[in-house]
Order: structure tokens, then sequence, then C-alpha cells
């Protein structure tokens, strides 16, 4: 699929499940998902909305299916590191999942310098508490991952980088936990690393959630997506460190760029994208999917009105096994 194919679906795009879907259940929207309680479970549905610096700004065509399509790919090949919550795959953007308690604290893991972490160590800031020696240079390997986290902020507001001490001092995990946790974030990280690594790609940086069920971990949200993560390429990736030059990227960080472009970082009124911006950023997921699985990508029909059975039979099927 190219981006001509791509372009029939720029005004097909799902924007948010509408209210009706839900029933009598409540709906929820974050900023990408929207999720309808059911009590103990929930239906997750990724829309094609797109944020970047913590805000809401346009959809992108067949982004929320690239999404979950790549983050079941990637559940399946890590649930022998943490179980996840996924419970039933419904459609290509929806799934039926475990609810949970989830843990206040994004978990961010880092193998290179570079993103908001390389902005940073230029202005001689800590990272989530962790200070770099001096001397790196823009896109350098580290030689160990990095964990650093960030607290989850509300929708049109900022994460916050939380040092791990600062997550015990605060109160949001005890210690115990906590360890549990970066020990799981390190070795899905290291996972990530093999499979990208087979398909030449680099995992550069990613972001994983986790929450409680019965009082264990579980991996939640996504996993390894453009969204959640940074890929590069691995041929080209030594060359270009060599020369101090951009590396090719195979994430959102197109969009972040343009933004950047046009002055915006999340503050203030965001600019007007353009059709063919949205393009080239479905392009970037549509080579994500196709290049980590290996596998063609298949869109969706853009009539919703099968997602809406789909999403009405899975709730009749669970009010009929939990009443």
């Amino acid at each position: 699929m190219d981006k001509e194919s791509l372009r029939a679906y720029l005004n097909t795009t799902l924007v948010e499940v509408p209210e009706a879907w839900a029933g009598q259940f409540t709906l929820r929207r974050g900023k990408i998902r929207d999720i309808i309680d059911l009590g103990q479970a929930l239906i997750i549905t990724t829309t094609d909305r797109i944020s970047a610096f913590d805000r809401v700004l346009t959809t992108v065509p067949c982004k929320g299916q690239i999404l979950n399509e790549l983050s079941l790919f990637w559940f399946g090949e890590t649930d022998d590191i943490v179980p996840n919550h996924i419970l039933q795959k419904i459609s290509g953007r929806s799934v039926l999942t475990a609810k949970c308690e989830v843990l206040p604290v994004e978990f961010v893991v880092r193998g290179y310098l570079t993103g908001s972490a390389w902005r940073a160590y230029q202005k001689g800031e800590a990272i989530s508490g962790i200070r770099l020696k001096s001397g790196l240079k823009m896109n350098q390997r580290f030689p160990e991952p990095l964990v650093t986290p960030s607290t989850k902020a509300s929708q049109g507001q900022h994460d916050e980088p939380i040092s791990l001490k600062e997550i015990v001092a605060h109160g949001l995990l005890e210690e115990p936990l906590l360890d549990q946790i970066v020990h799981l974030a390190l070795a899905l990280f290291k996972r990530g690393t093999q499979i990208a690594k087979a398909q030449g790609l680099i995992l550069v940086d990613t972001k994983y959630e986790f929450g409680l069920l019965a009082g264990k971990p579980i991996l939640i949200d996504e996993i390894h997506t453009p969204d959640s993560s940074r890929f590069w390429y691995l041929e080209s990736y030594d060359e270009l460190f060599k020369r101090g030059e951009k590396q090719r990227e195979l994430d959102k960080e197109y969009l972040r760029q343009w933004l950047m472009s046009h002055n915006f970082m999340g503050d203030g009124e965001p600019p007007v994208i353009p059709d063919e911006v949205r393009l080239e950023t479905a392009l970037r997921y549509l080579s994500a999917y196709e290049k980590i699985t290996g596998q063609a990508f298949s869109p969706l029909s853009p009539d919703l009105a099968e997602e809406q059975r789909l999403i009405t039979t899975t709730i009749q099927n669970y009010l009929k096994h939990t009443t």
C-alpha cells in the first residue's frame, strides 16, 4: 500500500467512537484511544487521532488500525516476559481487555541520546534524575539502556520527568514493585531490540505502561508502536552518526520535526497540518508495521457500521457471561 492508496482514506478517518456505541456503559476518551468501561473489562478502540507534545492535533489515515494490530503483534512476542491485558481481538481497531489498576507512572527506556533527552542534555539538565557525563554526541548509543520515567499528564498537559527515587519518595510506587517494573521494562526493551535488529531496525527508545491485576504486574496500553517508540534504520546508523547527520526514522518524529519547524512544541495554537503531512505520517506508520511484522498491511473498510456491529456483539456476549 502506497501514499496514493492511503489518500483514499483521508476523509474516512475515525475521529472518535460515537456515544451511541457504548450503550449503557461509560465512554472515556484518551488522547488516542476511546474506552468503553464494561465493569470488569474494557473495550478499547484505537482511533485515527494523533498527538504530539501531549496535544491531540489531527487524524492520520489508517493509524488506529496500524497501532492496534502492531501492538497485538508485540503483545504476542512478549507475553512470556510479562502478561498483558488483551482478552480478545474485536477488530483491526478494537480489543477487549482486562480492567486493572493502572500504575501512575510511564516507564521510558532509552537506548540512545536523542529527542527530548538530547534537548535536555544540551541545556545541562538531568534526565529523570540521571546526570550524564559530558562530551556525548547527538544520537550516541548508551552503554546500557536508561530507564527515565515520567508522570502521566492529563490531556492538554505535558508529561513530567521523574526519577526513580522520587517515585518512591512521593508514594507513587513502593520500592519492591518499582524494582520489579524496571526489570520488566528492561527485559521488554531487550526483546524489542532483538526483534527490531532482525528486521534491520534499531529500537531507539520507547515507553511502557503497566497495571496491576490480582496484585501482579501486567503490560497495558500499547507496545513498540510508532506512537510509543522511536525506530531508526540499522544499516545507516553508524555512517550517519559519524557524520553527525540526522538518522533515518521510522516513527512519528517526522511530525514532531515538522511541528517544531513551524514553531510549535506543545504550547499555544498548533499550526494547521496539511493533508500531505498527514499522508507522509501515515506512510511512516504503514512502513513501520510492514517492516517490523514482515506482513503486508490490509486496511479495514472505511464503513464504520461493521465496527459498531462487532462492538455491540462483544458487549452483548459480555453481558451474557457476567449477569
